[in-house]
């Protein structure tokens, strides 16, 4: 696993629900195994079926029709994220949540997932360090970045979470 470069991800859906929602936004800090900055992306996904789109989800995640006008295909931004992230341990907050959005897109488009298997998760990380500590009432991205003075000006945007990840994973690393 060492020698694996990571892919601190994010995504943003139309929902919670992977069979009836959608990703519009892919957002990626690939870095070496010692954290170093390699590349950062973000992919914007043009939703297909809008109308099953939970309508707190798309305020939340700021989508709106004109910053979508231009939007990749689904199955486009998944053929250029799975070659930028080939080989790397996938790192996530609720790390379950955006690789079964992916996961599940990766099948659909009968695309091996490229990533290695192993994956990291920030708030089970978080948990295992501070679940006994009474300042932590919450493990979110949101909590996390005001405790420990990240700032994501931009949250509910995938590449600001994802650079949002990676700033935390940092932080949690460190102690």
């Amino acid at each position: 696993m060492k020698k694996h470069n990571f892919a601190f991800i994010d995504i943003e859906t139309t929902g919670l629900n992977l069979l009836k929602n959608e990703i519009i936004e892919i957002g990626c800090v690939l870095t070496t195994p010692d954290l170093k900055v390699i590349e950062e992306f973000e992919l914007k996904i043009k939703p297909e079926h809008i109308e099953t789109a939970n309508q707190i989800a798309l305020k939340v995640n700021h989508y709106n029709r004109e910053d979508w006008e231009s939007a990749l295909s689904l199955e486009k931004a998944i053929k250029i994220f799975s070659k930028k992230v080939r080989d790397c341990i996938m790192v996530g907050h609720n790390v379950s949540f955006d690789s079964g959005f992916l996961e599940y897109t990766f099948n659909q488009f009968k695309i091996k997932n490229p990533m290695h298997y192993h994956k990291l998760d920030t708030i089970s990380i978080a948990w295992a360090k501070f679940h006994n500590d009474p300042s932590f009432e919450h493990f979110s991205l949101h909590e996390m970045c005001l405790h420990f003075g990240i700032k994501n000006e931009r949250a509910h945007s995938a590449l600001p979470d994802a650079r949002a990840t990676y700033e935390l994973y940092k932080k949690l690393m460190s102690l």
